[in-house]
């Protein structure tokens, strides 16, 4: 199995300081309930924190064909479709490019869909470009014959319980769900249990406004400044399993 993509693949938000990286996430635990039903299982994930479908495209694709996999599972576009300005459609012309280039390498692929990030109020203009993208991805899944693990239809995430304090990435609980999620859309028999939250605490209007200010300055107002000034937090950084183990 090789995952690639970006934060989303990598695991961020999801902190384990014994996993390469010192994050965990969904790929990590499908392989971990695939390596105790496979015979020789192998697992490489070379996803990088940030990447832009291009980026991914050129830094990941040869790397993980390379490696002669049976399974690759791939989330891409995502970056680019929340960036202001971009257009859902030459995005999924590139996701088609490289979904295309994957699929002559024999293995299964799965590809994932977009949040619905309806839920979400600073994410909640993009709604409409996910979906876009969305059905776009899913006629290039039908073209080549690669499975749809889908996120838009994972309502149990659409919960700020299921998110890290930064919002824009998935916490533990969410993890565990689109792992699920995953070995659901696979077909593979597993004893994970939904996570249940704990309870929203109570908080007045004056708490919350607060908690966001923090939230905008800690999180939101360094990652718009990245994109202004084209950076991106996975510059120089590498895979986190750039080989099988």
């Amino acid at each position: 199995m090789v995952s690639i993509g970006d934060s989303f693949t990598e695991g961020i938000g999801d902190p384990e300081p014994s996993s390469p990286g010192g994050n965990r996430g969904w790929a990590d635990r499908v392989a971990e309930v695939l390596s105790g039903q496979v015979d020789d299982f192998a697992y490489a994930n070379l996803a990088v924190r940030g990447k832009l479908i291009r980026q991914i495209s050129d830094d990941q694709i040869d790397a993980a064909l390379a490696l002669q996999p049976d399974l690759i599972t791939i989330c891409a576009g995502g970056n680019d479709v929340i960036r202001p300005g971009t257009d859902p459609d030459e995005i999924a012309e590139l996701f088609d490019d490289v979904i295309r280039c994957l699929s002559a390498s024999g293995a299964a692929i799965v590809v994932f869909t977009g949040f619905d990030v309806g839920w979400n109020p600073v994410f909640r203009p993009f709604r409409g470009k996910v979906a876009i993208y969305n059905e776009s991805m899913r006629a290039t899944a039908e073209r080549y014959d690669a499975i749809v693990a889908d996120l838009w239809a994972l309502k149990e995430i659409q919960d700020a319980r299921f998110w890290s304090e930064d919002r824009l990435h998935l916490n533990p609980l969410g993890h565990h769900e689109v792992a699920r999620m995953v070995l659901r859309t696979l077909n593979v028999d597993n004893a994970l249990q939904p996570m249940v939250p704990d309870p929203v605490p109570e908080r007045n209007w004056r708490d919350a406004r607060k908690d966001d200010l923090v939230w905008a300055r800690t999180h939101l107002v360094p990652w718009v400044l990245r994109r202004l000034r084209h950076q991106s937090s996975g510059d120089g950084r590498s895979a986190k399993r750039p080989d099988f183990s």
